[in-house]
């Protein structure tokens, strides 16, 4: 029995959070001789992930409402995914060069020192520390939602996000997480040192590995079935973006506070859950997963209709439900695309590992953008854009599902 954690697959505890970069296992095959069973191992692993994305998620959910002196947390997490979608093409090698528990560690070290920079938050600690979290992210990718509940009973009394007290305290709890999961982490057993030498293999000669994983990388984009899922991709890694960037600072904050951001992605993160538990059960195949994908893309598409045509903050229980309402609807969706975006992959393509490296890429790229542009956009014309990339991409996916079904039609 062998057990492998790819990085394309997410584990947000929905996901996601999670699906990461690296194509390569990131755990391999246990030696017979190791006396620590492969699910002793599982356990450190899952228990290392909760803390430290209980401790990232809510740090960057938190970046454009605290950040926000000169937008340095929407351009610092802009620049996080940009560096994501630069590094993500090599991080299969960094894997297999280092080992899984060295790859582990310096991946988890991004996250750690992205981290301790919110401590004194200026241009010149979190520009670097974002372009390293990018790197380091390409090769561990997975989420978390119990650190919302963290931010939300630390700033409970910090309406406006000004004290620095609060969260200064904040961060240190969080990078206490971090610093728990980096140890448990290191608790893992050595199981992949000599990755192609086990069984008499000769290890490839790293030049030979980058030209075989470019190829990879690239041969998708030739499957017309790539090109239609692509718009879809893009739209998943966008909507999260949304959520992070816009739907915290500008519907969240201005009537819940920053106390209430906390509570808003964690309602968000547990509908995202349920709803990917609930879509994995009923995917069958394509014909089903068309189905349940245009149920979350309506979801989605009649809360962006709702806050274009309907919404403004007001006062009272009505008018603080509303926020929470709109992140458990969109968190539905989202774990909807969660789940089947990866079932899709599963089902269409044979080269698994660079069909998912190159939609997490595309999903980076989208998150950026959004992170990049959303500080000089309003409201309005963020919603417009996220409603026109989700008409885009539905059509295409749509017209993918025809493309297959004719396919096989013909082959009948």
């Amino acid at each position: 029995m062998s057990l492998a954690i790819r990085p394309e697959i997410t584990s947000s505890f929905r996901d996601d959070e999670e699906q990461a970069a690296a194509a390569v296992p990131l755990l391999a095959a246990a030696s017979p001789t190791r006396s620590r069973s492969h699910a002793g191992d599982v356990h450190i692993l899952s228990a290392a992930f909760l803390f430290v994305f209980s401790a990232y998620l809510p740090t960057q959910n938190l970046q454009s409402t605290l950040n926000n002196d000169g937008n340095l947390g929407a351009v610092s997490m802009g620049i996080v995914y940009v560096s994501f979608t630069v590094f993500a093409a090599t991080a299969a090698a960094v894997v297999r060069g280092l080992g899984s528990r060295a790859a582990l560690l310096l991946g988890t070290s991004g996250y750690a020192l992205f981290i301790l920079a919110n401590l004194h938050p200026t241009w010149y600690t979190m520009v670097p520390a974002s372009i390293y979290l990018g790197f380091a992210s390409s090769i561990m990718w997975v989420g978390q939602v119990i650190g919302n509940l963290i931010s939300l009973v630390v700033l409970r009394n910090d309406k406006d996000g000004g004290g620095a007290e609060e969260k200064n305290l904040l961060f240190t709890v969080f990078l206490g997480c971090m610093v728990v999961g980096i140890v448990l982490m290191c608790l893992l057993s050595r199981r992949d040192e000599n990755i192609g030498v086990e069984g008499g293999d000769h290890e490839l000669p790293e030049n030979s590995l980058l030209w075989d994983m470019s190829k990879s990388a690239v041969a998708p984009l030739a499957d017309r079935r790539m090109l239609l899922l692509a718009p879809l991709l893009a739209y998943y890694g966008l909507q999260k973006a949304f959520v992070w960037a816009v739907f915290t600072k500008s519907i969240v904050t201005p009537v819940l506070g920053v106390a209430g951001v906390g509570g808003a992605m964690a309602l968000y993160g547990t509908s995202g859950v349920i709803s990917s538990l609930v879509a994995g059960r009923l995917t069958t195949g394509l014909y089903s997963s068309t189905l349940i994908v245009s149920a979350g893309a309506v979801l989605q598409a009649g809360v962006l209709l709702w806050l274009l045509l309907f919404y403004s903050p007001v006062g009272g229980v009505l008018g603080s439900a509303a926020p929470l309402l709109v992140g458990a609807v969109w968190g539905v969706g989202d774990g909807i695309l969660n789940t089947q975006l990866s079932a899709l992959i599963g089902l269409l393509f044979k080269d698994k590992e660079a069909a998912f490296a190159l939609g997490k890429m595309w999903q980076a790229a989208a998150t950026a953008a959004v992170f990049f542009l959303s500080p000089g956009a309003t409201l309005q014309g963020m919603l417009a854009a996220v409603a026109a990339a989700l008409v885009v991409a539905l059509t295409a996916f749509l017209s993918l599902s025809l493309v297959v079904e004719r396919s096989y039609a013909l082959k009948l």
